[in-house]
């Protein structure tokens, strides 16, 4: 039997993994293509991985699985310093993208906490949007073009460099935010922006919820594109992360909610100014409690530690509850409300922490400790309370496995027929990342039946 190496088998979620029959590191499009057309040839079906790091189940292996990892292709291919634009394999992480962008003056607008280890071609799969979002969007705008490997080995190369190309039907958008399930995404062409000036950072706190969607709306009317952060967190969540990061939150005494805020504007602009003026009206107006702004880059730098402590808190709470939930903004407060009061009855022994990127309306969920059974009843209640409220589950970390029996709460019955169709289309077989967003439809025979256990 093959010794297949640990890091192939599990991601961030600790989904259940079954043991894959191969694992392939191919560093070019074309052996991507050739293990495609033998697993088609085979029927044996596959899961594309990038950096490991998603949430939702997505690059875990089931018993037999080919696995393509992609952490070899991770090449800057080329970057046109005089238009911004940078073309990449998919297994680049985004850090090696975000440093490639500014060692030639230009800046990648897209950043998570998981920036060392994610690759953009996972990022482009699940459209990640992470902590500038109110400013540069997702990934999905951000992505110019892509070449990608459908599930019969041929090659879609479209990675055009053009913001505007109205000449049909645009292959990106078919891969961008589908997992990997119509088509593997083995290069980029990428959309850079110029680099932002000198970076204003505060931190806020707020008795209660509802000043917060008060306080961005005022920020963005003031403030404009120049605000590229609102980051907010529960008061539960910023005490664990400063217990676990051994420093104290930049404000003290009692609040409900913290917000971290940063504004930025064209080089040799400084935004300081205009936040600390913003901010002092706020603070007269009584819509928030106390703020503090970083006199320095290690001020700035300690902000962030404690809103980036996700890995820490998961660790610290594990087996944890994860949840990354969107709704409008005028839903939030009440949302947070229920579910919060809910999960404290019912689910006592854990601890129940929020936080998220507000101005895109992204909510996550941390809560643990919790065995399978709490598990499955965190889940129950934070989607059952999202029906009705025009919301998602899923904003950034994509279906995976662990969404997919809440599809129906974020979806209407048309689109999830629409998403078999193209399936089924591109992917008769099903061989691709197969068992993620939708299940095999009923009366379907599993290709690799046969292959249920490792030769």
């Amino acid at each position: 039997m093959n010794v297949i190496d640990e890091r192939f088998l599990t991601d961030w979620s600790g989904a259940p993994h079954g043991m894959p029959c191969e694992v392939h590191r191919p560093s070019t499009t074309e052996e991507v293509a050739a293990i495609v057309r033998r697993c088609q040839k085979d029927n044996l079906r596959i899961t594309v991985q990038g950096g490991m790091t998603g949430l939702a189940g997505g690059a875990v292996p089931s018993d037999g699985d080919v696995v393509i990892n992609l952490g070899r292709m991770n090449r800057i291919e080329e970057i046109d310093v005089l238009e911004g634009v940078m073309q990449v394999q998919a297994g680049a992480t985004l850090q090696q993208v975000q440093e490639a962008a500014a060692a030639q003056g230009w800046m990648f607008g897209v950043d998570l906490g998981a920036r060392g280890s994610c690759t953009v071609g996972g990022n482009a799969a699940t459209n990640a949007g992470g902590t500038r979002v109110i400013r540069y969007g997702t990934m999905r705008d951000s992505v110019l073009g892509v070449e990608a490997v459908l599930a019969d080995g041929c090659v879609i190369t479209s990675l055009t460099r053009l913001v505007k190309n109205s000449t049909g039907l645009d292959p990106r958008f078919l891969f961008i935010g589908t997992e990997g399930t119509l088509g593997i995404i083995t290069r980029l062409t990428l959309r850079l922006h110029p680099p932002m000036g000198e970076v204003a950072t505060a931190w806020c706190t707020a008795d209660r919820f509802e000043a917060l969607p008060a306080l961005l709306r005022s920020l963005k009317s003031r403030l404009g594109s120049a605000l590229c952060a609102f980051e907010f967190m529960s008061d539960r969540f910023v005490r664990l992360a400063s217990q676990l990061c051994e420093q104290d939150p930049p404000v003290g005494g009692e609040a409900g909610w913290h917000v971290l805020i940063e504004a930025a504007g064209p080089l040799g602009q400084s935004m300081a100014g205009p936040l600390e003026a913003a901010l002092s009206d706020a603070l007269e107006k009584e819509e928030i409690m106390d703020c503090a702004l970083a006199a320095s880059l290690a001020h700035r730098d300690a902000f962030w530690r404690l809103r980036e402590s996700i890995p820490e808190v998961l660790s610290h709470l594990k087996p944890v509850a994860a949840l990354d939930i969107g709704m409008p903004w005028s839903e939030t407060a009440s949302y947070i409300a229920q579910v919060d009061a809910t999960l404290r009855r019912r689910v006592p022994s854990a601890e129940h922490l929020f936080l998220g990127h507000l101005g895109d309306n992204n909510l996550h969920i941390i809560s643990g400790p919790v065995d399978e059974q709490q598990l499955h009843e965190v889940e129950e209640i934070a989607y059952d309370a999202l029906r009705g409220r025009h919301g998602t589950v899923s904003a950034e970390h994509g279906v995976g496995r662990l969404k997919k029996p809440f599809l129906s709460v974020s979806r209407h019955p048309s689109e999830i027929d629409l998403m078999r169709r193209l399936k089924q289309a591109l992917d008769p077989q099903q061989l691709l990342n197969a068992g993620r967003i939708l299940d095999q439809e009923e009366g379907d025979t599993p290709c690799n039946a046969e292959q249920s256990s490792p030769p």
